[in-house]
């Protein structure tokens, strides 16, 4: 109750202020003080490690065992059977803790998706110039969604064509606006040929959007400014965006900052920076004081990387590792370990930063991951050239007498997602058997899509590289909405493990599948206002992070749309 009518009081306070025309600066909390009663949550401090598994926390914890990490562990609750929504990618996987949704409520499949009631972009004409934005017609429902870097301005620039000079070291200088580095001209177009912004098409809130409405301020970092997406449907529910575009060119040999390890290291770092600015009490460029956000982070990519890359550089210069894990497929391998290491050490100039504002006693840190990432056992990897076989579909299709193309749309990264253009049952049951027959020998000479082994020999597979396809009304149920739901695929293909789509001799790993490890994710909920310290065995959710955070800074969980629907749970740190 206390802090409930705090809150009010500040909000009375400022109403006052306004109606009686004084200036006001403070429109959110102040910045916390030494004066801060000790063990109550003023702040949550939320990061993802995107591709860490529950397996790597607990391998790097137990052989550093003064490490900050493992000093998180020991002073709070570690939930050791947490996984992250289907699919595994990071749009939705990063939704979930943010809304308290799956899917199923929040309508984020993946950054790039289809949508039967939506029109195409307006894009640009053969010239260059815009289409007309507003123009509709002649079109017919049914687009791609491109919520990824295909939105930015300037896709291949770090500040998705703000225009900052003195690239990379200036990157700090970027928007907090991040829906204002978005080209209008990508965006999908509703019914009325509006366009739709990443956070118009999020269905429910965001717990940025239930403190913003308490006078709490917010703050995130993330890879693409497509994540203005959890300011929420209001627009309103980040303060403070940080989304330098990790896609980019990190230099002249147009590499981006995910082709190598040591690249995304630099690239975490500048998000790193804005996270101590706000620990600081600044804003993410550190040139303005407004005091430090009750809610804010950021997402790691060096992880992920380090899991992907067949090799990459590493601190020791002109020394060159193996991504991934070594051959008992549980134990990271060299760049897989310094990885960790950077996070570590990256994690402890948060905390130093906590502690030298006097606000460790008042935090609390959730550490999580947006998505896993398999297969770690490298012998497992199977990788296909996906685009030949939705190609094939398409021809198989026109061969049984059909017309047109079958495929609207499909992402294949290690599951199968696709949506058709008949949605007939027959059209359904074609494609699933279609797949379910599919195999190959891996060299392609037997008219079927190549696929290659980690050492790029080819290697035989079966039913396209599923265990499981679900279609029509299966995928529907599968997901958990009604089969008229314009965003359910019709076919949700479930990998065989080790199964990478994927069409060279690149990636050893990936994300966005139904595998345990593209879903065993740690939930580490640390901080001295924590209760229930230790291991928590519980079956639990990403999605309860989002009530779990609320209810930590002594807001309503159940103003959460998304908590009342799925009735998602507050996570049982008292347990």
């Amino acid at each position: 109750m206390k802090q409930t009518w705090q809150r009010w009081g500040v909000t009375l306070l400022m109403s006052i202020l306004v109606v009686t025309g004084v200036c006001v600066s403070l429109a959110f909390r102040a910045p916390a003080s030494a004066q801060e009663s000790a063990h109550q949550t003023k702040h949550v401090l939320l990061l993802s490690v995107d591709g860490l598994h529950q397996s790597d926390l607990m391998w790097y914890v137990r052989t550093h065992p003064d490490s900050t990490l493992s000093l998180l562990v020991k002073q709070g609750t570690d939930f050791t059977n947490a996984q992250t929504p289907f699919p595994s990618d990071s749009f939705p996987g990063m939704t979930a803790p943010m809304t308290g949704g799956n899917p199923k409520s929040t309508g984020i499949y993946y950054d790039d998706t289809y949508n039967r009631s939506l029109y195409s972009p307006a894009g640009y004409s053969s010239t260059g110039a815009p289409n007309p934005l507003h123009d509709c017609s002649g079109l017919t429902l049914g687009t791609e969604v491109t919520y990824f870097e295909a939105l930015d301005k300037d896709p291949l620039s770090l500040d998705a064509g703000q225009g900052l000079s003195g690239l990379p070291s200036t990157i700090l200088g970027l928007t907090p606006n991040a829906a204002s580095l978005i080209d209008p001209q990508q965006l999908p177009r509703d019914a009325s040929c509006n366009v739709v912004y990443p956070h118009q098409y999020l269905r429910v809130n965001t717990i940025m959007e239930v403190a913003h409405s308490q006078g709490l301020l917010t703050a995130w970092s993330d890879k693409h400014p497509a994540y203005e997406l959890f300011s929420g449907p209001s627009g309103a529910g980040v303060t403070d965006f940080f989304t330098p575009e990790i896609n980019s060119n990190a230099n002249q040999a147009g590499q981006d900052w995910t082709n190598d390890n040591m690249l995304t290291r630099q690239y975490d770092t500048y998000k790193v920076n804005a996270v101590i600015n706000w620990i600081d009490g600044f804003n993410h460029s550190g040139t303005a004081r407004q005091g430090t956000p009750a809610i804010f982070g950021m997402n790691f990519q060096t992880v992920s990387t380090a899991e992907k890359l067949p090799t990459s550089s590493s601190s020791t210069p002109g020394v060159t590792l193996p991504g991934g894990y070594q051959a008992d497929g549980m134990t990271p391998g060299p760049l897989l370990q310094e990885a960790l290491q950077y996070i570590n050490d990256q994690v402890g100039r948060m905390v130093s930063a906590l502690k030298a504002q006097r606000l460790d006693k008042s935090t609390v840190i959730v550490l999580t991951a947006k998505h896993g990432q398999s297969p770690q056992l490298g012998a497992a990897l199977t990788r296909i050239n996906d685009g030949t076989i939705m190609d094939q579909l398409n021809a198989a299709w026109n061969n049984a007498g059909h017309t047109g193309t079958l495929v609207a749309f499909s992402v294949n990264d290690d599951g199968m997602l696709i949506w058709l253009n008949d949605r007939s049952n027959a059209a359904e049951t074609f494609a699933k058997n279609f797949l379910l027959n599919y195999s190959g020998n891996g060299t392609g000479a037997d008219g079927q899509a190549k696929a290659t082994d980690i050492n790029g020999n080819p290697k035989p597979y079966t039913q396209a590289g599923n265990a499981k396809i679900y279609a029509g009304q299966e995928a529907a149920n599968f997901i958990g909405v009604p089969f008229n739901d314009a965003r359910v695929p019709d076919l949700i293909g479930i990998s065989q493990y080790g199964t990478v789509y994927t069409g060279g001799k690149h990636k050893i790993a990936e994300h966005g599948g139904d595998n345990p490890q593209d879903r065993h994710v740690p939930i580490l909920i640390s901080g001295d206002p924590v209760v229930g310290k230790g291991f928590n065995s519980s079956a639990v959710e990403t999605t309860q992070i989002a009530p779990t955070i609320l209810q930590l800074l002594g807001l309503d969980p159940n103003a959460l749309q998304a908590v009342k629907i799925e009735h998602t749970a507050v996570l049982p740190l008292g347990q």
